[in-house]
């Protein structure tokens, strides 16, 4: 079995370091767009909760949602990007849930944001197998884990680093929560306008080719692959760890901590600045030390610092730096499992297959039902076991590591195949 890159033609010419940084950069700005618009319901929820007579349980209900049609439809469309290209699923991904966004800012009840949030799961679904391979196809090998990490990293930054302190402190010159969803589709609409005129697709005719040759594995292929079972189980630990935390955290700071809404946006922000340098910090270390040793000490570090975050009192800046660090560790095992390790999982062809059905899984039963669960939790245990919730994931994801086989190229040296493992021979 064998990785999809070795055996493009297009790997044998000189590689293009410029389409690289523009393939980056783009797909970067995408994907922090992507979170950006996914996380502004939490910081805006104390508001809404009493606008529209919402609770803790449909807090979790609405992040919940949006994380299973993800799931679900990043698993279907990574097949599909395989077979079709990425440019155009990214393009019309993008445009839609950049007009999803907006349209929350007119929902009037709780059955309305449901169902708008469902239905942008299934664009931000599309958009992320397809994006994730693309950044991989346009780098080198060598810093091919550094590149997806940055971009995934990206989500953090926007989505959870700025997107507490931009709408918290727009709700002081906007009238209201809803304007603030309002304007939130502008930038997704430019940046998916600048993706459709820079990002290459393959030739039609090769795409076809490609999907009909007869030695092209079938999708199926890619569960002949140990990591990627291993890979969906950690990524499920981890987005349960750090999905429930970024759900309930700010909620958690107002009710139990009794912080205001303006320390309360600065206090979560260090989840996305935390994510941020964790997403390429953790998969770029990996290219080093390798795949394994970087999730077991990420999945570690998270635990311990949840821990010490749950039994600290309204102190922001510490908080702030537990959380930080929390999100370090968390945020960069989602780059990490879903960007390089699927990647150097995949059997030739099936990359975005891959790559979407290990975010996909973990989306739908780490990202989608752990936060409903916490939900629940919250609204009958209280508030803060829902840390104690996110912290055993984190735990259990520990000891799932520990069975990941190595895949890092620096690691492994030369491409040297490990077929014992079950995990396919690498690129160089």
């Amino acid at each position: 079995m064998s990785s999809t890159l070795p055996h493009d033609p297009t790997n044998r010419k000189k590689h293009d370091s410029v389409y690289e940084i523009k393939t980056l950069v783009l797909l970067g700005l995408g994907f922090g767009l992507v979170g950006l618009d996914r996380w502004m319901v939490a910081p805006l929820f104390p508001h809404m909760m009493r606008d529209l007579n919402l609770n803790f349980q449909q807090l979790g209900s609405l992040i919940g949602i949006l994380s299973v049609a993800w799931g679900v439809w990043a698993i279907a469309m990574g097949p599909v990007s395989d077979r079709i290209g990425r440019k155009k699923i990214l393009v019309v991904s993008m445009v839609a849930f950049s007009l999803l966004s907006s349209l929350s800012g007119l929902a009037s009840g709780f059955a309305g944001l449901m169902l708008i949030r469902a239905v942008m799961g299934v664009a931000e679904g599309a958009f992320t197998p397809a994006s994730v391979a693309a950044t991989g196809e346009a780098s080198l090998p060598s810093r091919r884990g550094f590149n997806q990490g940055l971009q995934l990293s990206m989500f953090s930054l926007l989505g959870l680093g700025f997107a507490p302190i931009l709408v918290t402190q727009l709700l002081r010159i906007v009238p209201s929560w809803h304007w603030v969803f309002m304007i939130s589709a502008v930038p997704g609409l430019i940046v998916a306008l600048l993706i459709a005129r820079t990002l290459r697709d393959k030739p039609a005719s090769e795409l076809r080719s490609m999907a009909s040759a007869p030695s092209r594995p079938r999708w199926t292929a890619i569960f002949g692959s140990r990591n990627v079972w291993l890979a969906t189980l950690a990524i499920l630990c981890a987005m349960t760890g750090i999905f429930v935390v970024s759900a309930m955290v700010p909620t958690y700071l107002v009710e139990v901590l009794h912080l205001d809404t303006q320390q309360m946006g600065f206090v979560v922000s260090a989840i996305g600045f935390g994510g941020f340098v964790g997403s390429f910090g953790v998969a770029g270390i990996s290219d080093f030390i390798g795949r394994r040793n970087a999730a077991l000490i990420a999945f570690v570090g998270a635990a311990v610092l949840l821990y010490l975050f749950a039994r600290t009192g309204a102190d922001p800046l510490a908080l702030f730096g537990l959380l930080f660090g929390v999100s370090v560790f968390a945020l960069g095992l989602l780059g990490l499992l879903s960007g390089p390790i699927a990647t150097e999982a995949a059997p030739a062809g099936l990359i975005a297959s891959s790559i979407g059905f290990v975010s996909g899984a973990g989306e739908i039963f780490g990202g989608g039902l752990a936060p409903v669960i916490a939900g629940f939790v919250a609204q009958h245990f209280g508030l803060p076991s829902t840390l104690t919730f996110a912290f055993g994931g984190l735990v259990a994801g520990a000891v799932v590591s520990l069975f990941l086989a190595e895949t890092s190229p620096r690691q492994r040296g030369a491409a040297t195949p490990v077929a014992a493992t079950g995990v396919p021979e690498d690129v160089v």
